[in-house]
């Protein structure tokens, strides 16, 4: 049955040098206030920077008459696709250097269109960069190098209606383009939810999730994209794929799991079903406090081996507490959730509840319908959660340099990377700055055989040479890393800033046969060139 027509697209606009919404960010108050909180940054706040301002060379190239209408060369839109949202591209933006910026922005209105401008693109060598919603943060939608005569980037947020749903096998056929928002807006008259939702949800697109095999917010169960596909349609300069839907399949190596994780480089997703859920019913969450940390990682491995299944369990060392407002007595705090669209949730709260008390755990089981509100140090977390980006840009504007890194490793491995991190990437940014780092980490994602660590490093930067600093902190994490065996990304992706890390753990034999799906789908190299390989 067709989806439910709606337009529930955004009508603020967006930032196109920092996160999110352009009205959301802090003043300069408050990012005075802010670098108050981390001693060496600078007096006042860098300017919010200015598209005016940057040098914006005539395009290289004229697309053909045929696609004009669904080309663009304004700057305005061309320095808003020059980078994604890492700090590192913040930084750039800010210091009036944002590398590389399109020839041209792309925003097609069918397949039809992705088609003519891919194949227009490999006979000029143009290199086509897909965008999504521009989320990425580990530099995956920006060119870097010279190798290609122009550069294109590829939006498909035009493209971004649910075009069918079958009720009765709870899916749904999407457009890649599809921001969150809008995605889930066209299901909710039908009850259904992709249940799906990255930090990123509101500025990023079902076809970039696809593309980055992205983790959503929730922690334990189907949390990964992977999961929630039936099949794939994707156009690449070789031909189209389209995969059949089915609900599994043992005929030979997936067509879907070659695309997904693929980051533009083998071809454009343009349309995907996908299952959908019940929309939740009943829900009860706390958050549970530990005075040690290593206890309260018993309780939370005990936890996602018990087949509970929460929909958060969220672990927040002190210092992410502190920060996100959970705890400011010095507290390991576990925020705990259950939801579900069909039965109550109370029964395994308090069963879970239980297991973290044995830990050393201590906290009351809270019931939360869709009016009550949630645990004080729930919605703390919640706020902070979303609010955390923004403030990330604040600090950028006093000159601190503000890493994150996420990884994922076996549960033997989990305290000795922790505390590796800490001493060593510590290490690297008291050499860099001469300052001491503030370090922070929480755990995103559990699992029964290990759990996915995300770090925040800060710590205040020399003037004008952030971006410098921040590859020397990172070069340090992706090092600790390799030593632990934890990978260089649970749901960041790759992109470019991760390459060196990804060709260590990637095996040979398999990246062999990646340079051959390459060569096979994109012979005149033009997707997204350099994200995963040469």
């Amino acid at each position: 049955m067709p989806a439910t027509p709606s337009d529930p697209r955004p009508t603020r606009t967006r930032s196109w040098w920092g996160w999110g919404y352009a009205d959301a960010h802090p003043d300069d108050t408050e990012c005075a206030a802010l670098g108050a909180l981390l001693p060496g940054t600078l007096a006042r706040p860098l300017p919010i920077p200015r598209i005016a301002d940057l040098t914006i060379a005539r395009p290289a190239v004229t697309p053909p008459p045929a696609l004009a209408h669904s080309v663009t060369a304004d700057p305005e839109a061309r320095a808003a696709h020059a980078m994604g949202k890492a700090y590192r591209d913040v930084i750039r933006a800010l210091r009036g250097r944002p590398g590389r910026i399109p020839d041209l922005v792309a925003r097609p209105a069918n397949d039809q269109e992705v088609a003519d401008l891919l194949d227009w693109a490999g006979d000029h060598g143009v290199a086509v960069i897909p965008f999504g919603g521009g989320s990425s943060v580990v530099g995956g939608v920006e060119y870097r190098g010279d190798a290609h005569r122009a550069v294109l980037s590829l939006d498909l947020t035009s493209m971004d209606r649910v075009l069918e749903i079958d009720t009765v096998g709870r899916s749904a056929r999407i457009q890649a383009g599809a921001l969150g928002p809008v995605l889930e807006e066209q299901l909710r008259p039908h009850g259904l939810t992709l249940r799906h939702f990255p930090q990123s949800f509101e500025f990023s697109t079902l076809g970039g999730w696809l593309a980055t095999r992205a983790g959503g917010h929730y922690a334990t169960g189907r949390t990964h994209i992977d999961d929630f596909v039936q099949s794939l349609h994707v156009i690449t300069p070789a031909g189209t794929s389209t995969s059949w839907r089915l609900p599994a399949s043992g005929a030979g190596p997936s067509p879907d799991r070659l695309f997904l994780g693929s980051e533009g480089t083998l071809g454009i997703i343009t349309e995907a079903w996908m299952r959908l859920q019940e929309r939740p019913r009943y829900k009860a969450s706390t958050a549970v406090a530990f005075t040690d940390f290593h206890q309260a990682l018993g309780a939370v491995r005990a936890i996602a081996q018990s087949d509970l299944a929460p929909a958060n369990c969220r672990l927040l060392d002190p210092g992410e507490a502190l920060l996100s407002g959970a705890s400011h007595d010095g507290s390991t705090v576990l925020v705990l959730g259950f939801e579900s669209g069909t039965t109550r949730v109370e029964d395994r709260l308090a069963t879970a509840l239980d297991l973290a008390r044995a830990h050393g755990g201590r906290g009351d089981a809270r019931t939360v319908d869709r009016d009550a509100p949630a645990d004080a140090a729930v919605s703390a977390w919640r706020s902070a959660f979303l609010r955390m980006p923004y403030l990330r840009d604040g600090l950028a504007r006093m000159g601190a340099v503000i890493e994150t890194f996420e990884t994922a490793a076996t549960w033997e491995a989990i305290p000795a990377l922790i505390d590796a991190v800490r001493t060593q990437v510590g290490g690297a940014a008291l050499k860099a700055t001469g300052h001491p780092a503030t370090i922070n980490c929480r755990l995103t994602h559990v699992y029964p055989d290990g759990a996915a660590p995300y770090f925040t490093v800060a710590v205040a930067g020399r003037p004008g040479d952030e971006v410098e600093i921040w590859d020397d902190i990172k070069a340090a994490a992706n090092d600790v890393l390799h030593r632990h065996r934890a990978t260089i990304t649970h749901h960041h992706a790759v992109g470019r800033d991760h390459r060196p890390a990804y060709d260590l753990q990637r095996p040979q034999p398999f990246a062999l046969a990646l340079r051959a799906a390459k060569n096979a789908l994109d012979p005149h190299g033009i997707l997204n060139p350099g994200v995963l390989m040469d």
